[in-house]
């Protein structure tokens, strides 16, 4: 439900493009892992998924649980709550690899949350939490790396900046843009495979960025 509602309302927000890495398929039981940006991005990275016929379940954080409606819903379909700080950490890790098992599409945001910082350009992906990488090793699971730029143009910065954002993007209707790379086999351990993972993940960032012709995208 939640990537059917994304793919339409996405458009009214803003002009959405998808490419891809040659061969890439999304096989059942894989790990998406994307960078986050801003608010908007989520729902930029489910329409894009849903354009190419796939439905992830989401790796987010607990609170998003508590809300009406939205709670209900993600616990209906499967997503995973992430309790950060909690003894409960470690059991969203156990429900991931559950899903992963059952041949879902898992998307996860290896930041752990969205970067704080000034205006709408686009920036590498921050620093990876290590869970991706432990998921990825405990269950053999390839991480395919899902690069977003431009959702930064919907909605950034302060909270009356977001929300005039929101409100005016559907006249601007900003580009938006995916790039789903190849899948990564993760080979080595703690901070090596975490490593991997950030690098695969920010070179699907550049293809995404540079496509908006963002300068981001072409800095060292």
């Amino acid at each position: 439900m939640l990537s059917r509602l994304a793919d339409l309302l996405v458009p009214a927000f803003g002009r959405l493009t998808v490419t891809s890495d040659p061969g890439v398929e999304l096989r059942p039981g894989s790990i998406l892992a994307a960078n986050h940006t801003s608010l908007a991005d989520p729902a930029v990275v489910l329409a894009a998924l849903h354009r190419l016929g796939a439905r992830p379940v989401v790796m987010a954080t607990a609170g998003l649980w508590r809300v009406p409606v939205l709670g209900r819903a993600l616990a209906r379909e499967g997503h995973v709550p992430v309790h950060r700080g909690d003894p409960r950490a470690a059991r969203s890790l156990d429900l991931a690899a559950e899903a992963l098992r059952d041949g879902r599409l898992l998307l996860i945001y290896a930041e752990g949350g969205i970067p704080e910082r000034p205006g709408a350009a686009e920036a590498a992906p921050g620093a990876f939490r290590s869970g991706l990488a432990r998921l990825a090793l405990r269950t053999g699971t390839p991480i395919v790396p899902v690069g977003q730029a431009g959702a930064r143009r919907v909605t950034s910065g302060s909270v009356p900046k977001q929300l005039a954002g929101l409100a005016t993007a559907p006249l601007r209707r900003p580009c938006l843009h995916v790039h789903i790379g190849a899948p990564v086999r993760l080979t080595g351990t703690g901070p090596v495979g975490t490593g991997q993972a950030h690098r695969a993940v920010t070179a699907a960032w550049r293809t995404a960025a540079g496509r908006l012709g963002e300068p981001a995208a072409f800095a060292a």
